[in-house]
């Protein structure tokens, strides 16, 4: 057993990512229409960048967070990644918090797919049956930008950029899981924040702007609740299995939600709570399944092999 096991503790953490994760997000929302998405970006990996390097370099460490068996393996992670925060930031700027925020929970349905189609991963129709209804859902939420009562074009690409962004974090989650099996938690966060720092900075040529001292603030906050959620959420899993936590991530709606009404005076439409409710449904439906068949496979090795051959005795 891991000796800092502690569920109750794991699933408090899972909580607070999340509302970590929710407070980045109205950050960018409300930076969205005088902040270049790229800026945004490069607010959000400094932040971490200059924490993750501080730690690393007062316990000796960082030397050794940049080697790695796999650089080809980091780089198509970190594009993939930088691809999708640039859609969940360009696309925050255009829709509602909690829209955004449920829209983006067709994550693990995607992962299901990619695990499958690129890890070979064995899903059977109960999986399969889930994920095709939680895309269902996913319909439900961007039919009101697609079936003449939408809230204009720029609501609808803002909807398709965090449906795209969701994807390509599906993308990265798979390639994580592969990366893993050579590759150090902080030489992941590492070269990621590296690369996403050096791309962002590339997106000066379209101008940045100086900010006020207010959005300088929400610029900082974007990096500093960005990292309290990505640490807090690494925490969790390392106290409970992930398995026992990730369905507390689906709590973010209801931060989203408080927050862009309280906020930004926004409520999404009924047909988008509708929409999310299948997603949820359909993910945590996913994630039981999961559990179910680690916990299989883990007796399974509990179980001694039948003897091969006729008795002996």
């Amino acid at each position: 057993m891991n000796p800092r096991s502690n569920p109750l503790l794991g699933i408090l953490l899972s909580l607070l990512s999340t509302i970590g994760f929710t407070l980045m997000g109205a950050m960018v929302r409300y930076l969205g229409d005088r902040v270049p998405v790229g800026e945004l970006v490069f607010a959000r990996n400094f932040v971490v960048l200059a924490t993750l390097a501080l730690v690393l370099g007062w316990r000796g460490k960082l030397i050794d967070a940049f080697r790695t068996k796999n650089f080809r393996g980091h780089v198509f992670r970190s594009f993939a990644n930088i691809i999708s925060i640039f859609c969940n930031f360009s696309g925050l700027a255009r829709i509602p918090l909690a829209e955004a925020t449920a829209i983006g929970f067709a994550t693990p349905l995607f992962t299901v797919v990619l695990a499958a189609t690129f890890l070979r991963e064995t899903v059977r129709l109960w999986r399969w049956s889930a994920v095709l209804v939680g895309f269902a859902g996913v319909l439900i939420m961007l039919s009101p930008h697609f079936g003449g009562a939408a809230h204009g074009t720029e609501a609808a690409l803002g909807a398709v950029l965090v449906l795209i962004g969701a994807l390509l974090i599906a993308v990265v989650t798979t390639q994580i899981r592969y990366l893993s099996k050579t590759e150090a938690t902080p030489t992941l966060l590492l070269y990621y924040s590296l690369f996403a720092m050096i791309v962002s900075l590339g997106t000066l040529y379209w101008g940045w702007v100086l900010p006020s001292p207010g959005d300088f603030l929400a610029l900082v906050g974007v990096g500093v609740f960005g990292g309290m959620g990505q640490t807090l959420i690494t925490e969790s899993v390392r106290r409970a299995p992930a398995s026992v936590v990730a369905p507390f991530g689906y709590a973010a709606m209801l931060w989203s939600t408080l927050i862009g009404y309280l906020w930004f005076g926004e409520l999404p439409a009924t047909i988008v709570f509708a929409g999310a409710a299948i997603v949820i449904g359909s993910g945590l439906f996913v994630i039981w399944r999961e559990r179910q068949l680690g916990l299989e496979r883990a007796q399974a090795k509990e179980i001694p092999a039948p003897p091969v051959g006729p008795p002996t005795g």
